[in-house]
């Protein structure tokens, strides 16, 4: 049985005190299910919003991104033991907007996929396809490199702990999201790649997310897609009763 994941992405968005008040707002209004939620904030709100989900059920927390490196003179890095000792569980690897304003390759994501896995935090690493080369008709071979170049430098024993997120750059923050049919045949086709690299038996194990403009109004129908196990949410997860909604939506 794949888990069924919805992780909120809170961005560059929040003050500490806007942060810990969603968080207790959420608490306080989700539903209990066995749906696992993580709780993704900016860097310097994770010790204190630890101290608030550390101890709920089902509830988790996650980083949007670490370093590449173990430590060292590196101003600005974090590192991923340093997200494990703040009482992070999951690490967003490979976001597209890592990859378009930070100019993030292939063999970046690879280095940080180890540290992270090296220190205890599950990757949900991030795949997807622009707009032009979604109308250019080869986004099937984007996401295949981009899992193929990355993805083949880990054992099935490695990849287990890997979540991937599928986001489709071009509806993201633009109000376009995919269709069901768009997302259910994209997620397919990932959940067969990771087939061909690991095995049949392990596809059927990952959990592959959704993570383009989903929000509450659209959360049910994208998740009754067969290859759909939930949401990495954007925008919707800053707003206690959408992220509530979209948890609920399985």
């Amino acid at each position: 049985m794949r888990k069924k994941i919805v992780a909120g992405n809170w961005k560059m968005n929040n003050t500490l005190d806007e942060a810990v008040y969603l968080v207790e707002e959420i608490i306080s209004k989700v539903k209990q299910s066995e749906v696992v939620k993580i709780i993704i904030p900016p860097f310097p709100f994770l010790e204190s919003l630890n101290r608030k989900v550390g101890e709920v059920v089902s509830f988790h927390l996650g980083a949007q991104n670490c370093s590449s490196l173990p430590h060292g003179a590196y101003t600005g890095e974090v590192s991923a033991k340093m997200l494990h000792s703040v009482g992070c569980q999951y690490v967003l690897v490979g976001h597209s907007e890592r990859r378009a304003y930070f100019n993030e390759t292939n063999e970046d994501l690879v280095l940080k996929l180890r540290e992270a896995l090296a220190h205890q935090l599950k990757p949900i690493f991030c795949i997807g396809e622009s707009l032009d080369q979604r109308e250019g008709g080869f986004y099937f071979e984007v996401i295949k490199s981009q899992m193929a170049e990355v993805l083949s430098h880990f054992s099935a024993s490695e990849f287990i702990n890997i979540i991937i997120a599928y986001e489709p750059i071009w509806a993201i923050g633009t109000g376009l999201t995919a269709t069901t049919q768009q997302a259910q045949e994209m997620h397919q086709y990932i959940r067969t790649e990771v087939a061909s690299i690991f095995s049949e038996e392990i596809a059927q194990q990952t959990s592959i997310l959704y993570g383009g403009s989903c929000n509450a109004k659209n959360a049910h129908d994208l998740f009754a897609c067969k290859d759909v196990d939930g949401g990495l949410i954007g925008g919707a997860s800053l707003n206690a009763d959408d992220f509530c909604a979209i948890t609920a939506s399985f």
